[in-house]
C-alpha cells in the first residue's frame, strides 16, 4: 500500500506537468462563443480534477465573451473534465461501483482497491449522471427506432430467439407514489413497478429435448415507465438481438396483460407462451382456497387440474373450474376470474406442441434477472429511490450488464 501510495503520487507530479497548458499563440486568441460572436483569450486559469493517480492540477486558457459574458474552458472539453471535479477514468470507477452496490460501500470500495478519497454523494451523483446519460442516448435510438431509422444487424441467421418481460415493484420515497393505489384496499402504494425485458437465443436442446438457452446472448433492458413507453425499449433490444434475422420468434410472459398487449402491437407473428410455473401456480392459489387447511385434497385436485393444464386441456380446465359449487361470494368472484384467465390464455398453454419444438416454456432467466439486475442493487434494506435516480442507476447497471459499459465510453470520445 505505502508503494502504491508513493507511486500515485509520483504520478500525480507527471499528470499535472503534463496539464500545464500554454497560452495560445497571439493568432488563436478568439474562438467561437455560442451566442455567435467571437471569446476573446484572458488568461491561464488553474483547476483541481481527481485521477486515477490522485489529485493534479490543470491550467488551461480561459475565454470569455464580450457580449454575452460567457465564459469556456475548451480544454475542459477536450480532456471530458467540463462541470466535473473527476476526470473520465474516476468516473468509470465511480459508476462502476455505484451501479454494483449501495453508494457508500462504493465510496469504501474505490478508497480500497484505488486509493481514492471520495464522498459518498460524489459517488451517487457521478453513477446517476452517467446513467442519466445513457438513458438519454438510449431514448435517441428508440425514436430512430420509432422512425424505422434502425441500423442493419448483419449476422448468421438465429435459430429461435426469445424475448421475455416481467415487472417487480422497487421501494420509492412518498412524492413519488402519492395518488397511487396500494395491493391492500385503503392503503397507499409503496413502490413502483420496473418493467424489465430481456432478449436471448437457442440454438440446441439437451438429450431430453429440453431446451438450452445460448451462453451470453442474454441482454436486459428496464425503467419505471408505461407499457406504451416500455414497448418501444424492448423492441430495440430485440432488433440488436437478431429480431430481423430470427428464423423462430417468441415471446414468453405471465398473464400481465400489458405484456400481451406490448407482443400484439411490437412483435406480431411471434410465439406467444404463457410461463406454464405462473400457470400452475394460480391453481396453486384456487387449490388452497377450495381446501384450506387439507394438503391432501389440495395435491389431489392438483393432481387432475394441472394434468389438464400440462397436456392444454383448457377448455375442460374452464369447464371444470366453472362447475364448482361453493356459497362463498369471494371464492365465486376468484373461480370466475381465474376461469377467464385460462380461456384467455388458451392459445398460449399449447404446452405439448412448444415442448415437441423444443422451446422454453418457462420465464427463469427473466424472473432471474428481476433478482439480479433489479432486486440485489434497488430492493436491499432501507433503499427508497426517487423514480429519476432509479431509472438513471438501472440504465448504467443494464448496460454494464449487457456488456455495453467501453462502448458508451467510446462513443463519448466521438
Amino acid at each position: 500500500m505505502a508503494v502504491r501510495s508513493a507511486m500515485h503520487q509520483a504520478g500525480a507530479t507527471v499528470l499535472t506537468q503534463l496539464l500545464q497548458f500554454a497560452a495560445p499563440a497571439a493568432e488563436q486568441r478568439t474562438i467561437s462563443c455560442s451566442c455567435s460572436q467571437p471569446a476573446q483569450y484572458r488568461e491561464l486559469r488553474s483547476k483541481r480534477v481527481v485521477t486515477v493517480v490522485g489529485q493534479v492540477e490543470v491550467s488551461r486558457p480561459y475565454y470569455l465573451c464580450p457580449h454575452c459574458h460567457a465564459g469556456q474552458f475548451p480544454a475542459d472539453v477536450e480532456l471530458d473534465i467540463q462541470n466535473t471535479e473527476f476526470s473520465p477514468g474516476v468516473r468509470r470507477m465511480l459508476a462502476i461501483v455505484g451501479q454494483e452496490a449501495p453508494f457508500d460501500q462504493g465510496r469504501q470500495q474505490l478508497k480500497l482497491l484505488a486509493d481514492l478519497e471520495v464522498t459518498t454523494k460524489a459517488v451517487e451523483r457521478t453513477a446517476e449522471t452517467i446513467g442519466e446519460d445513457i438513458a438519454a442516448r438510449e431514448q435517441a435510438e428508440i425514436q430512430r427506432a420509432m422512425q424505422l431509422d434502425l441500423p442493419m444487424v448483419v449476422g448468421e441467421p438465429v435459430p429461435i430467439l426469445y424475448v421475455e418481460m416481467d415487472g417487480t415493484g422497487v421501494p420509492v420515497v412518498r412524492k413519488e407514489t402519492a395518488g397511487r393505489q396500494g395491493k391492500t384496499e385503503g392503503q397507499p402504494a409503496h413502490t413502483r413497478e420496473v418493467k424489465l425485458g430481456c432478449v436471448f437465443t437457442q440454438t440446441k436442446w439437451d438429450e431430453e429435448g429440453y431446451a438450452i438457452r445460448d451462453p451470453d446472448s442474454t441482454t436486459y433492458v428496464g425503467a419505471i415507465e408505461t407499457a406504451e413507453e416500455f414497448g418501444k425499449r424492448i423492441y430495440l433490444e430485440a432488433w440488436k438481438g437478431g429480431w430481423s434475422r430470427a428464423q423462430k420468434k417468441v415471446v414468453l410472459g405471465d398473464g400481465s396483460e400489458w405484456i400481451w398487449n406490448i407482443a400484439d402491437q411490437h412483435f406480431p407473428g411471434a410465439i406467444q407462451i404463457v410461463d406454464l410455473y405462473h400457470a400452475r401456480q394460480h391453481l396453486w392459489e384456487l387449490a388452497r382456497k377450495l381446501y384450506p387447511n387439507q394438503e391432501a385434497e389440495q395435491r389431489r385436485w392438483m393432481m387432475i387440474h394441472q394434468d389438464l393444464l400440462d397436456n392444454c386441456k383448457i377448455k375442460k380446465l374452464v369447464t371444470s373450474l366453472r362447475s364448482i359449487q361453493t356459497s362463498s361470494a369471494e371464492l365465486v368472484e376468484k373461480l370466475r376470474t381465474e376461469a377467464e384467465y385460462f380461456r384467455k390464455n388458451v392459445r398460449r398453454m399449447r404446452y405439448p406442441k412448444f415442448r415437441r419444438q423444443h422451446l422454453f416454456v418457462g420465464t427463469g432467466v427473466i424472473e432471474a434477472g428481476c433478482k439480479t439486475v433489479i432486486g440485489s442493487r434497488c430492493k436491499q434494506s432501507g433503499m427508497f429511490w426517487t423514480v429519476r435516480g432509479a431509472n438513471s442507476i438501472l440504465a448504467l447497471r443494464c448496460c454494464q450488464t449487457n456488456g455495453r459499459f467501453e462502448d458508451y465510453w467510446e462513443a463519448r470520445r466521438a
